[in-house]
């Protein structure tokens, strides 16, 4: 008997969404982000189940895309954080990689390489996120000089993040908008722009490429989720089992801490999932879970292998019912993984990479 704990991981979603993010931008071409693992979905497994869509996916780093090239996937591969060091370049070389420059010793290691083949490069402007990026009135002259290395750079576009395209506020997204799109005139330059949110929300930066992150796991990142946005299917389905079933009085405690106290007699279920596994520990007293497609709410603080949900209201929960952490219960009913991740003040980018490795995945293709 195994652990009834397990994630799904359903592929045909996966590229429903990169579809629905594609067919929203028809002048555009759209990468497939699969940095941080695929969002804690499986790098491998996702790339492969994209990589006849896609014309490129993005990473964020060289091992990611060592892991994708060591499976055989050829597909063009952007570094989103470039590179961390100029030995790096030679791997880059290598493996035919494609890299954003961010940094002033990037360019000038990179101008100081001698590849095999010239390296598409695409120049980050800092239009306003002021993490990453030159500021504007630098890049033409950085752009020149990329534009004049033959011998090292090609396919050069300029690209950029956006610090607010998820909220109803569209302010400072227009400035920034308006920063790329003069930089854009005035070079004559290609872009990327688009994240998530401005993929579903803001045509206006839809640019020769977009990169879809998040939704294509199934996740709304805006602020007000759109007719668009409502069409995302979630990817990961996290699940288990109830493994015990406890009778408390009124007035009894459950949990460390005693943090949720029965008002009336109670059922309390015990289910197999933790913050050993990724489910976070910070969710509070009525976080949704789906018992056998119907809604209960957790009750105590959750534990390192182990969390605790009241089950009065669903008299036919016992032992062995299925529980939907949050996905698609097997009745169809779905548990939005943005919905638990507001009961846990977060997002849902942290609850899907924190699913931890003894959390098997199990993909599912149609």
């Amino acid at each position: 008997m195994v652990r009834p704990l397990r994630a799904d991981i359903d592929l045909e979603a996966l590229r429903h969404n990169y579809c629905l993010a594609r067919d929203l931008a028809p002048q555009s071409r759209s990468l497939a982000v699969l940095k941080a693992d695929a969002y804690g979905h499986g790098l491998v497994a996702c790339a492969r189940a994209l990589e006849t869509l896609a014309p490129a996916l993005a990473v964020a780093c060289i091992e990611e895309a060592e892991v994708l090239r060591e499976a055989g996937i050829t597909s063009p591969i952007v570094l989103l954080e470039g590179f961390f060091t100029a030995d790096e370049l030679a791997c880059i070389d290598a493996l035919e990689l494609w890299t954003v420059v961010h940094s002033d010793w990037q360019v000038e290691a990179l101008l100081a390489f001698r590849p095999s083949r010239p390296i598409p490069v695409w120049l980050k402007v800092d239009s306003g996120m002021h993490r990453l990026g030159f500021t504007p009135p630098r890049v033409p002259a950085l752009w020149e000089r990329l534009a004049g290395a033959g011998a090292q750079v090609c396919d050069l576009h300029l690209v950029s993040h956006f610090a607010t395209a998820d909220q109803a506020d569209t302010a400072y997204f227009q400035g920034q908008m308006r920063t790329l799109e003069a930089l854009a005139a005035e070079l004559e330059a290609p872009t990327c722009l688009a994240n998530s949110p401005a993929t579903l929300s803001h045509p206006r930066a839809h640019g020769d490429w977009n990169r879809p992150g998040v939704m294509l796991y199934g996740s709304d990142p805006l602020e007000v989720a759109n007719a668009v946005s409502r069409r995302l299917k979630p990817v990961m389905t996290l699940s288990s089992e109830i493994i015990a079933v406890r009778h408390l009085a009124a007035g009894e405690r459950v949990g460390y801490g005693g943090r949720w106290q029965a008002q009336r007699a109670s059922r309390i279920a015990v289910v197999a999932c933790g913050y050993g596994d990724g489910y976070d520990r910070h969710a509070r007293d009525g976080t949704p879970v789906l018992v056998e497609g119907q809604r209960a709410g957790l009750a105590g603080k959750v534990s390192m292998d182990m969390l605790t949900v009241d089950i009065t209201d669903l008299p036919e929960a016992d032992i062995g019912s299925r529980v939907t952490l949050w996905g698609r219960a097997a009745n169809g009913v779905v548990l939005p993984v943005d919905e638990v991740a507001r009961y846990c003040d977060t997002i849902s980018y942290t609850l899907l990479t924190g699913v931890l490795p003894r959390v098997p995945r199990r993909y599912h293709d149609a």
